[in-house]
């Protein structure tokens, strides 16, 4: 199919980040790049940028409508070996706003377009350097802010990912083409696929398709944050260990009750993985119809967190009322990852921490088996490198490698998931023996949904659209 997001016309751009800086990079693609560039550029070295070597660059000057505009290096990397797969030139300027949009304007002036958000991706994308989910990689890999974001972007760029979902389709391609081969003989009753084996090879598609979108909420939390609640009662030293984490007074810490009314979101890089912390307000029972707004966004972030660290104060350990209150809340931890901390450990004398901890104690007796429990003091930063350890241990995959698969697209979460329903209806058709016409059309829909994540089945500019206009300009 032609796209019509394919277009013959030469776009620029500033490549670098937007402002001053020591050194600017403007690149220019399409068919007509060496020729407009050549139009402004003189280099002593060179007639014509048509004879520069590949990928060298180039010492000289742009001087447009008579003027200097800057000293610059200009290098050439001529179709098909470059980004977009089309001609491309970049210069290399002086990192001042002025002289970029002046060079910008000479690029313009001589047939160039501003090119729009995405757009040489874009381009390398239908030009067949790269299918689309190492396209989407390109921009996860320029926002990573963190080491674990950065390797699962590099991952997916690499093209394993590609190569996982390229394997699904070429098997579920199989699959389709023994029961549509069916059809075409459907007069003369002929089976060409065996039943039980369709079914193994539907079960083992349709296990790498969970394992893949079960990786989501991990990878989808990597990308973003992991988020992690602090809850607890009021004055168990949530606020404190949210300062004592970042290094800074960044929650308002007081002695008085119900101090922190709504949310507090921070984030904080541990081991190369984003953490987003969320102080949240005391937990009680209260008239104060603020603090009480306040108290249930608290249950809805600890409900939508990865993690939720259940802050303990430490000195209220003997009031059975106290212990009530945190076997009250252990309904609502039931579906989430916790860690359970007890805090103001410097008010307690050692042999008392040890027997909170010990695993006959009236506190250990109130979580399940297992449960992390750590002593600490916010107050005095003790016992924070252990939290920081438990935090990157509990996440489960704290040290991922360009080599692991995991799903951090939305995009591609919602086609797998697509893709996993129409199995699903394919499995239970297959089971009860329902005829082959009943059975081709889902198996065509997880084809396609499979197929759409690498691009191979894009059949819409919209889509395209949609997916590049979320990257910067010049990328």
């Amino acid at each position: 199919m032609q796209h019509t997001l394919i277009s013959s016309d030469t776009i620029c751009a500033v490549a670098t980040p937007p402002g001053s800086g020591g050194v600017a990079l403007i690149r220019i693609s399409g068919s007509e790049a060496i020729g407009i560039v050549d139009q402004i550029f003189t280099c002593s070295e060179l007639r014509s940028l048509e004879r520069a070597k590949a990928r060298t660059a180039y010492l000289g000057k742009i001087v447009h409508e008579g003027k200097l505009l800057d000293e610059v290096l200009v290098t050439s990397f001529p179709a098909p070996r470059s980004y977009t797969g089309e001609d491309v030139v970049e210069i290399s300027c002086h990192g001042s706003e002025y002289i970029q949009q002046a060079l910008l304007e000479a690029l313009t002036d001589n047939g160039c377009r501003i090119a729009a958000p995405g757009e040489y991706t874009r381009r390398a994308y239908l030009n067949g350097k790269m299918d689309l989910s190492r396209a989407e990689a390109v921009a996860d890999l320029i926002a990573s802010e963190s080491a674990a974001q950065h390797r699962m972007a590099l991952s997916q760029m690499r093209g394993r990912y590609s190569g996982e979902f390229n394997e699904l389709r070429d098997r579920l391609i199989q699959l389709t083409s023994l029961m549509e081969l069916e059809l075409d003989f459907s007069e003369e009753d002929v089976t060409f696929a065996d039943r039980s084996q369709l079914l193994e090879l539907l079960e083992e598609v349709a296990k790498k398709i969970t394992r893949l979108t079960e990786s989501f909420r991990l990878g989808n939390a990597i990308k973003r944050g992991i988020p992690v609640a602090i809850i607890g009662a009021t004055n168990a030293g949530k606020s404190t260990l949210l300062n004592a984490l970042l290094g800074e007074e960044r929650a308002i810490v007081s002695d008085l009750e119900g101090t922190t009314r709504d949310t507090i979101e921070e984030v904080l890089n541990v081991e190369g993985i984003t953490f987003r912390f969320i102080d949240t307000a005391g937990l009680r029972t209260t008239t104060d119809a603020i603090e009480a707004l306040g108290i249930e966004r608290s249950y809805d972030k600890m409900a939508s967190a990865t993690i939720v660290l259940l802050m303990l104060d430490g000195t209220r350990l003997e009031d059975k009322a106290y212990l009530s209150s945190i076997q009250d809340l252990m309904p609502r931890l039931s579906e989430v990852s916790y860690l359970v901390l007890l805090n103001k450990a410097d008010h307690l004398e050692p042999s008392r921490i040890a027997e909170h901890l010990s695993p006959t104690s009236p506190l250990r007796q109130l979580f399940p088996k297992g449960t992390p429990l750590l002593s600490l003091s916010a107050k005095e930063g003790m016992g924070l490198d252990e939290l920081r350890k438990a935090l990157v241990s509990t996440l489960g995959l704290p040290h991922l490698s360009p080599s692991d698969l995991v799903v951090s697209n939305a995009r591609h979460y919602a086609l797998l998931t697509k893709a996993q329903s129409a199995l699903e209806q394919v499995r239970t058709a297959l089971t009860e023996g329902l005829p082959t016409d009943l059975i081709t059309p889902d198996l065509r829909i997880a084809v396609t949904a499979i197929g759409e994540v690498t691009g191979q089945e894009i059949t819409s500019d919209t889509v395209l659209h949609s997916i590049f206009a979320h990257f910067c300009i010049g990328k």
